[in-house]
């Protein structure tokens, strides 16, 4: 059993190492990779992003970056869009529900601000992010597909809220 909650700055260490692990340990992510700062950065997440977070009695279980547009980091999100991103499970806690409930959290959210949609990136070999995107309602949006960097093709997706 696990519960969800808004990550403050007490969180950010462990919210960052998870992050981090997660996408290592599944091939997504090498230790020399620039992207390691970014995920691992999760006091400059909670600042100027909300990030939510699954715990149970043991700790951090996975989190997720939920980001309003024009914030520094929405990277799809257009006005009436909010974004999610690095959205990370330990592998301790794979098949619990953990991944599908952080994504309903960010749903929920732009419920609640009045949001038209949700849109997300994620990488092209990410197949099973994919299976629960499909599952919880998102489809494709290929012309928001982008390159940050040669060799990293990210997906589009978009789900309305309304």
């Amino acid at each position: 059993m696990f519960t969800l909650r808004a990550a403050g700055p007490d969180d950010a260490d462990e919210v960052g190492r998870v992050t981090v692990e997660a996408y290592a340990e599944d091939g997504y992510l090498s230790l020399e990779d620039g992207y390691v700062d970014e995920l691992s950065d999760g006091a400059a997440r909670v600042k100027d992003a909300e990030v939510w977070l699954a715990e149970d009695e043991n700790g951090i279980l996975g989190s997720v970056t939920f980001c309003r547009p024009g914030t520094p980091y929405a990277e799809l999100a257009r006005p009436g869009e909010g974004e999610f991103r690095m959205l990370g499970v330990a592998r301790r806690a794979r098949r619990q529900g953990v991944a599908e409930a952080l994504v309903v959290r960010c749903i929920q959210r732009c419920q609640e601000l009045g949001y038209d949609a949700v849109v997300l990136c994620s990488m092209q070999e990410m197949a099973g992010a994919h299976r629960l995107y499909d599952r919880l309602g998102f489809r494709r949006l290929p012309d928001r597909d982008w390159t940050p960097k040669p060799g990293v093709d990210l997906v589009a997706f978009i789900r309305p809220v309304t």
